[in-house]
């Protein structure tokens, strides 16, 4: 092949990359659609809520904790690439490897406790995701035992696979929190929509005591609760993944009334919209309320 014929290096390269198609006929794959369910319901049972699996989710962080470890055992197997094409201190690589394979099982624990709390066309996905971390920690271990026992060569061999295999994960991982929103915090921006200062919602007898109702500001949505002559306002969808928070039950958790949402069980203190138990680690953008002299609820966004 000439010159002139050879496809340019640009579209080379874009083939080696998995195509849009590719990732949406991973999100439509239903083969393991049986298995999934059973292990996602299994994993949310034994769990249940509490201490661990909000520790598990990132919850006391405010972030989702899968990807900040997943960073740390990543860092350690490019570095450990990087020793060993500079062919350095054989004992640093070995460091740098366990290393990695130490954070890796929090990483997966935590992964899979955010996977089993995402929507079914997201956890398809995830299940490549998975698999070929899997099969990096894999790798990885079989070149630290071959490193050890003095086969440097076939361990460094596994670890450029190994590189590979958790380089496809990390492209899978990017899709999952990028393309399909997943870890995101899908009810930021509904405090910027709306205009300052006070805005008329509605009549405060038109409001049932003690239960959430959905009620619209403009083209907002917002889950209301009224207790008493107390009027209790948060963005309606749920920053774990959308879920309507008005169709959510309302239960005390030290004390203070919150909203637990319907989908996956994230639960908001009512307040002032902070997580109380994940999924959701992001808070529920909250509003202020006041009561006019003619019984009309207004609000504004909670500085």
């Amino acid at each position: 092949m000439d010159e002139k014929t050879r496809p340019p290096r640009t579209h080379r390269l874009t083939r080696m990359v998995p195509s849009p198609e590719f990732l949406r006929g991973l999100e439509r794959t239903t083969t393991l659609d049986a298995p999934i369910r059973a292990i996602s319901k299994t994993l949310r049972t034994r769990l249940g809520p509490g201490r661990l699996r909000d520790m598990l989710h990132g919850v006391p962080f405010g972030h989702p904790l899968h990807p900040a470890l997943a960073m740390v055992s990543l860092g350690c197997w490019v570095s450990t690439a990087v020793l060993d094409v500079t062919k350095a201190d054989p004992r640093a690589s070995r460091a740098l490897i366990a290393t990695g394979l130490g954070t890796a099982l929090p990483t997966a624990a935590a992964g899979i406790t955010d996977w089993s709390t995402l929507h079914l066309e997201q956890q398809r996905v995830g299940v490549f995701h998975a698999l070929s971390n899997l099969a990096a920690a894999a790798l990885y271990t079989g070149s630290l035992l071959m490193r050890l026992g003095g086969r440097e060569r076939t361990g460094r061999v596994l670890a450029f696979a190994g590189l590979g295999a958790v380089s496809i994960g990390g492209f899978l991982g990017g899709h999952l929190a990028y393309r399909q929103a997943a870890g995101a915090n899908h009810a930021e921006s509904v405090g910027h929509l709306t205009l300052l200062g006070w805005h008329d919602l509605c009549l405060l007898k038109d409001l049932p005591d003690g239960r959430p109702v959905r009620r619209q500001l403009g083209y907002i949505d917002l889950v209301v609760l009224r207790l008493g002559d107390t009027v209790h306002v948060l963005a309606d969808g749920c920053s774990h993944l959308a879920g309507p928070l008005h169709q959510g039950r309302v239960t005390v958790e030290e004390g203070e009334p919150c909203i637990v949402c319907p989908w996956h069980g994230s639960t908001f203190r009512v307040s002032d919209g902070s997580v109380v138990h994940g999924p959701a680690t992001s808070p529920q953008p909250a509003f202020e309320t006041r009561l006019r002299h003619d019984g009309v609820v207004q609000v504004r966004p909670a500085m």
